[in-house]
């Protein structure tokens, strides 16, 4: 045994030491995740109730569209505000330290896989302490600068799955359509650039979900698209007045959680599949010193 093996005996035997307890790490291990999935079950029937926490719910998502639907709702539950979240190890790599007396939040990340007792394989996924950047030392984030209504639009179009067109004969009330027969798009001449760029974010949602095998419907999806546009939105800084959601209600009464956030999923993975095009044209005008003099929309 190493002489330096004492120091830990030592450590041990002593009034404030006591040793690793595994079956009660074990224990508070469990009752953590399962507090985790109570709170996701609990946060989606509340944001299912009604629009305003739905929107809540949108918001967060929309910040941290790369987490999972399930980890947006614990950080919508614990820490609504964040706006920039790592774990312990991560700020310390960064040379960023815990500010004393903050208390962390939770996630779930992915663990080990296993075998369910039918056979299939499963991901188990365990709690992980994350900390915000107020919690931090770190220098707080500036405000996003975003880009002119036209490169905006342009980022919107890039790549889209289907033509848009231009049309003088959509009815009074219809900005934008998403045509599933002809797989196109259709807007309306004359709209300004924040109708535009809700408009065409809505039907290109719509278009991200119809997969083309004959099953889409427009009515099935609608509050899909519109969600995605508005969390589109919320990325690129357009204004969100004009959406309202009293009628989420409609949709996933009688739902249960697991099939609301299988319907979330839907929206969010449509949003980011635009917002990811959208990234790729905007970031090179973000990090040029040009684009940095003429971007004016906060």
């Amino acid at each position: 045994m190493s002489q330096l093996d004492e120091l830990f005996h030592q450590a041990s035997s002593s009034p404030a030491g006591q040793p690793f307890d595994k079956e009660a790490w074990v224990q508070k291990k469990q009752e953590l995740r399962q507090w985790t999935y109570e709170t996701i079950d609990t946060m989606t029937t509340t944001i299912a109730q009604k629009g305003e926490p739905y929107q809540r719910y949108l918001d967060v998502q929309a910040l941290f569209d790369r987490y999972s639907v399930s980890n947006a709702l614990l950080i919508l539950a614990q820490r609504p505000e964040a706006t920039r979240i790592a774990d312990f190890d991560s700020w310390k790599e960064q040379g960023v330290s815990i500010r004393r007396k903050e208390t962390g939040f939770y996630i779930l990340e992915p663990g080990d896989e296993y075998k369910r007792e039918d056979g299939s394989t499963a991901i188990s996924y365990n709690p992980k302490k994350m900390f915000d950047i107020v919690q931090t030392t770190a220098k707080k984030l500036e405000q996003p600068v975003h880009p002119d209504d036209r490169t905006r639009i342009k980022a919107l179009m890039d790549r889209a799955p289907v033509p848009i067109a231009i049309s003088d004969t959509l009815p009074a009330d219809v900005h934008a359509i998403y045509q599933p027969d002809v797989r196109n798009i259709v807007i309306r001449r004359g709209l300004g650039a924040g109708d535009i760029f809700r408009a065409l974010a809505q039907e290109l949602a719509h278009a991200e979900m119809d997969r083309g095998d004959g099953r889409y419907s427009r009515s099935e999806y609608q509050i899909h698209a519109f969600s995605a546009a508005y969390i589109l939105c919320k990325q690129a800084g357009v204004d969100t007045k004009p959406f309202r959601f009293e009628r989420v209600t409609e949709r996933f009464k009688d739902m249960e959680p697991q099939t609301v956030r299988a319907e979330l999923t839907t929206m969010k993975e449509a949003a980011h599949s635009i917002s990811r095009r959208m990234h790729r044209v905007l970031t090179p005008q973000r990090q040029s010193p040009q684009a940095n003099r003429t971007d004016s929309v906060r």
